[in-house]
């Protein structure tokens, strides 16, 4: 077992894998690293299942199944995708098990063209969740305005739910109202809350690039670059402290509510002259998860450092360096305007490679 991983896990992280393909699972390469790697959940998306289709050939045979029975484009990805993450949760249900719920989770997104249309986001959510029939599934929904009420109607019907594609403060507290609003529909309802989880998926690295960017054309102090995302992350677990106290939680928790985990998304280095863990290393909390494509799970086994908690004993660093960047001209709320923008321009872009990877091996499967 890797032994920085398993530091890191034992510091309170939970190890997420951000990739999934049918030969991670056919192979046991899923398996193994929940066994050597301390992972212990599994987040998807449609980059993720357009990798996988286009380079593996362990799909053909079902994709050749699918096209004979005259099966459209869009339910082919649906059965595809969904047959991968019901096993993916039953690879991982000995540590759902083991964690009372907490681990052990696989995630699968409703489609991002629904994005803004509440009504069909919760009606997408609610097939994915009865066709895998898992408990240890999170079904994920974008965090936009429209999506916001399609998370309370989700998590009222005693759905899991992983909320993506935050990157900004306010939109995080929205998320989170989201969620509490839920979980007492779901009181209503009768559903037991403590089955209920949810995960808050806070975009870090997608933050530096774009702030970056924003200081080389101002030309600011380089000095500050690459110190956004994380700063923006700290004060989110910030503003996750304050939220989850009170009266109106308590009685939530007094009824079995789990509070909603910041999940730390997009922790792949993108600028190569930065330290290539520093959104594993930087953002070490108990109670959080990270996502990490295998690059930097590899990274920090190979070199990875755990030096306590990097979060909540740095808030006042990372008020100091959001007021340095305002005070170099970094319009805070126009960067997650366009940070939210393009995070869903890009997944309708994913979503619409992997139809026309999918249209083109159903088209080759009838030719055959």
């Amino acid at each position: 077992m890797s032994e920085r991983l398993k530091s890191l896990a034992e510091a309170g992280v939970s190890i997420w894998l951000d990739d999934l393909s049918r030969e991670r699972l056919e192979t046991g390469n899923l398996a193994d690293l929940v066994k050597e790697s301390s992972v212990t959940g599994v987040t998807t998306n449609p980059s993720i299942f357009a990798a996988a289709l286009a380079d593996g050939e362990r799909y053909d045979d079902a994709v050749r199944r699918l096209a004979a029975d005259g099966t459209d484009v869009e339910r082919t990805v649906f059965a595809l995708t969904t047959a991968d993450v019901r096993d993916a949760c039953d690879v991982l249900r000995p540590v759902w098990e083991a964690t009372d719920g907490v681990d052990g989770r696989v995630s699968i997104e409703v489609s991002p063209t629904l994005a803004f249309d509440t009504d069909a986001t919760v009606a997408s959510a609610k097939e994915l969740w009865h066709e895998i029939d898992r408990d240890n599934l999170l079904v994920k929904i974008p965090a936009t305005t429209e999506g916001g009420p399609a998370i309370s109607a989700v998590l009222a019907e005693g759905i899991s739910v992983n909320v993506t594609l935050i990157f900004g403060l306010q939109r995080y507290r929205e998320v989170m109202e989201a969620y509490v609003s839920g979980l007492e529909g779901a009181r209503e309802n009768g559903h037991d809350l403590s089955r209920i989880h949810s995960v808050a998926s806070f975009f870090v690295s997608r933050v530096d690039t774009e702030v970056d960017a924003r200081l080389d054309e101002a030309g600011a102090d380089a000095s500050l670059k690459g110190r956004a995302g994380v700063a923006n992350a700290r004060l989110a677990f910030k503003a996750y402290e304050e939220f989850f106290s009170g009266d109106r939680w308590s009685a939530l928790e007094a009824a079995g509510a789990r509070k909603q985990r910041p999940l730390w998304a997009s922790t792949g280095v993108k600028n190569p002259d930065y330290r290539d863990t520093m959104y594993v290393t930087d953002l070490v909390a108990p109670g959080t998860v990270n996502t990490m494509p295998e690059k930097t799970m590899q990274a920090f086994a190979d070199h990875g450092a755990v030096d306590g908690d990097q979060v909540t004993t740095r808030y006042d660093d990372a008020e100091a360096t959001m007021a340095a960047l305002a005070a170099a001209g970094i319009d805070y709320d126009d960067v997650i305007a366009t940070l939210e923008r393009e995070g869903v321009d890009k997944f309708v872009a994913s979503w619409e490679e992997l139809l026309d990877t999918v249209r083109g091996q159903l088209d080759a499967a009838g030719r055959a």
